[in-house]
């Protein structure tokens, strides 16, 4: 990024949900780590270039001890002799309101950043912002906004949060990869105008692709509903325009603003217990049968266990042709608040069933110990309980204030909570058409991931007879039945007509969250893929050429 063109801040984003999990591990070992110690690493090879250029470096990397790093990039600056400013913003960290909490951090906003960059900060250090505002924050500083800037806000909003994922807005997890060369592709960039919009794009000679497509899929990306609420604006996601601006070029316009809610969202991270698995390959016949010997055998010994869950993955083929093909994979995992319960001596007892258990049996890996693992929740707190303050390059803390008290907000528009049958509306004069049995992904692209416990997908079509399709179509109950492990989880479904898309939340399907690695996929980013797989009758017309890679 410092060498393939122009830029003035480069950003970092280091921190997820189970990056503070382990932060904040690493503090239990150490009070004086609990940041990314890789930005040091990283910093250390390009701090120089990004001086001589006049790079202004913004990053989150200061996770649960953003001072501790802002010492360290001192240090650091030092040592490899370049004079830079380092400010760091504080206050988010509350983990000593909760009870047995491993980490309690509050997003909060751009604002501190603003204040570090305004008193000519070159480096600025945050803890737990709000991924979008380490573009939010520079964005306000360099066109002098302020906090009743909304509409311009929102726009540097949503750029960020097209940008917090790196190569995912260049053709990186992208549904329609095969049409792109995306094997290397390069960092996205956002040129931000006064009024808030800007353009996504990339330095020239880089791979990957910027397009609607994919910029679309990351908008879409582990957002909830049409208002899209951050500490700095709520953005109206329902506003964004996406047009072509050349090649490699995306430009976002018309996003409209509202005040920022009076609270702020907290993560809280706790150590759930412990957990343990043994993988048994099942191989040929009989797959239902040797699955059912091995839990019957095991059932004694997991007794007094708390949580004990067994999937069978067929992921064998009929008279396969090599061994692995002819493989199903038997997955136990166990969980509890002791690690004597799930440890070796457990994991042990399923080996030992190693010559007298069904034929063929062998493990993916050998025992191992137990090892603890995390639960994420979220909790709301006040805005002005929260000690956002923003340390200048001179040590002055400045304290940054809360947003006003907003007037209520009306419903969010295009809301269903529930669906209800899947085809046209009575009454749209809608002409039957030729359909044809077809995945779902060879008309639509998805996008999907987690916000703790609960997981989004974002599904969307690239054509207006397409689109009005899809809306009318893949209801919640559409949505329910191709994905069943939804069944019984509360499912929401938002459209954003502008961007031809809708957008699923489903409540609970992923537990007690990432860390707590119950489910196969824990983070649900294959949750969209799955869908595309699944067959529904789709009209032939609305389907591209055989040749096709979709939108």
């Amino acid at each position: 990024m410092l060498t393939g063109g122009p830029l003035d801040v480069l950003t970092g984003d280091y921190l997820a949900e189970l990056t503070m999990l382990i932060l904040g591990r690493d503090r239990l070992k150490n009070p004086d780590l609990g940041y990314a110690k890789t930005f040091l690493r990283q910093l250390e090879e390009g701090l120089g270039l990004a001086h001589e250029r006049g790079v202004r470096i913004v990053t989150n990397a200061g996770g649960l001890h953003p001072a501790g790093l802002a010492d360290a990039v001192r240090a650091l600056a030092a040592k490899v002799g370049v004079p830079v400013s380092v400010a760091h913003v504080e206050g988010d960290d509350l983990t000593s309101r909760e009870d047995g909490a491993l980490t309690a951090n509050a997003y909060l906003g751009g604002a501190g950043i603003t204040a570090c960059l305004r008193a000519g900060a070159d480096v600025v250090v945050t803890g737990r912002v709000t991924d979008a505002a380490l573009v939010s924050g520079p964005a306000a500083w360099w066109f002098d906004w302020t906090p009743e800037d909304h509409d311009r806000l929102a726009g540097a909003v949503v750029a960020g949060h097209v940008l917090e994922c790196g190569t995912q807005a260049t053709g990186g997890n992208y549904s329609f990869f095969t049409a792109h060369d995306v094997r290397y592709p390069g960092f996205p960039l956002a040129e931000i105008s006064a009024d808030g919009s800007a353009v996504i794009t990339k330095h020239p000679g880089t791979g990957g692709a910027v397009t609607t497509g994919t910029v679309t899929a990351q908008l879409l990306y582990e957002t909830q509903g049409v208002r899209y609420l951050g500490p700095d604006v709520t953005a109206r996601l329902d506003t964004v325009r996406l047009t072509d601006d050349g090649a490699d070029r995306v430009r976002i316009s018309g996003v409209r603003g509202e005040r920022p809610p009076t609270s702020l969202k907290v993560g809280v991270t706790r150590i759930g217990g412990w957990r343990n698995e043994v993988v048994f390959v099942l191989t040929g016949l009989d797959i239902e049968a040797k699955a059912e010997l091995v839990r019957s055998q095991l059932a004694e010994t997991l007794e007094g266990v708390a949580d004990a869950a067994w999937t069978l993955a067929r992921t064998d083929h009929a008279d396969a042709d090599t061994e692995e093909t002819a493989s199903a994979l038997l997955r136990l995992v166990v969980r509890d608040p002791s690690p004597d319960r799930v440890g070796r001596a457990l994991t042990s007892k399923a080996v030992e069933l190693a010559l007298g258990s069904y034929p063929g049996f062998h493990v993916c890996a050998p025992p191992g110990p137990a090892q603890p693992y995390g639960v994420f929740s979220s909790a709301f707190v006040p805005a002005d309980e929260v000690p956002h303050t923003a340390v200048l390059p001179d040590g002055t803390h400045v304290p940054m204030p809360p947003p006003a008290q907003p007037p209520a907000l009306p419903a969010p528009p295009a809301f269903e909570a529930r669906g209800s049958g899947g085809a046209a509306p009575a009454g749209s004069g809608a002409e039957p058409r030729e359909t044809v049995r077809a995945p779902l992904g060879a008309l639509a692209g998805a996008r999907s991931g987690d916000k703790g416990g609960d997981a989004n997908v974002g599904v969307w079509v690239g054509s207006g007879p397409a689109w009005t399709w899809l809306r009318d179509t893949l209801t919640v109950d559409r949505f329910q039945a191709l994905l069943p492990e939804t069944r019984g989880l509360a499912v929401q479904r938002h459209e954003l007509p502008d961007l031809r898309a809708l957008n699923f939340t489903v409540t609970g399907i992923l537990g007690d969250g990432v860390a707590s690695g119950h489910r196969f996929d824990p983070q649900a980013k294959a949750l969209g893929e799955w869908l595309r797989a699944r067959h529904l009758d789709i009209p032939v017309h609305l389907l591209p050429p055989p040749e096709g890679t979709g939108p």
